[in-house]
């Protein structure tokens, strides 16, 4: 039986744990490091997933693609701080304009009919 099974995950315990001793990260390794962070990694998975769906969904696609996971990443809080400093390629931007480009609306004269159509832009 597998340590993954045992643990109840799907990420591979075993071949994590082969990668932590090859790495010489430290020099001694318990047996439930290996465990805990193929937990933490499938939960982190999970969670990504979960967000890209939902972004991919509302964007009316049945694929999730790398700008879904920027969007997810991005706008929740907690993976932002975490994935602060990654470039998510194919990801694009952030939708976002500076309140001082927008230009200001005027109020049109409320007695004149002919210029409430017309609505004027100042630069």
């Amino acid at each position: 039986m597998s340590r993954s099974s045992r643990a109840g995950i799907t990420f591979p315990v075993g071949r994590i744990h082969r990668l932590l001793k090859k790495g010489h990260y430290a020099e001694r390794l318990g047996t439930g490091a290996a465990v805990y962070l193929a937990a933490v990694l499938e939960y982190l998975c999970a969670e990504i997933l979960e967000l890209a769906g939902n972004a991919s969904r509302t964007n009316k696609k049945l694929r999730i693609a790398p700008r879904h996971l920027l969007l997810a990443v991005k706008n929740d809080e907690e993976l932002n701080t975490l994935l602060a400093g990654v470039t998510i390629s194919e990801g694009g931007v952030i939708p976002n304009i500076q309140a001082a480009l927008i230009p200001k609306r005027t109020k049109a004269p409320k007695d004149d009919s002919s210029t409430k159509d017309v609505q004027s832009q100042e630069f």
